[in-house]
């Protein structure tokens, strides 16, 4: 009489495809942080000496903001 194994997976294991999603969503997330840096860099510098005043920066902080994500 021949058995029938449903133990295994006929693709791989569970977690081999569990790493891929992990990694496509870390890359993801990364692409996402880069993005939001760049485009909050570029907000930032696009405005006037006296409007970065107004909210308490100088140009020298625009990249330390930039690079912390403390605005949100």
């Amino acid at each position: 009489m021949a058995a029938f194994d449903t133990t295994r997976t006929a693709y791989g294991s569970s977690s081999a495809v569990s790493r891929i999603s992990a990694f496509a969503s870390r890359a993801v997330s990364a692409v996402v942080a880069w993005n939001d840096t760049r485009v909050t860099r570029k907000a930032l510098a696009s405005l006037t000496d006296r409007e970065l005043e107004d909210i308490g920066l100088s140009r020298g902080d625009i990249d330390f903001i930039a690079d912390s994500n403390i605005i949100r």
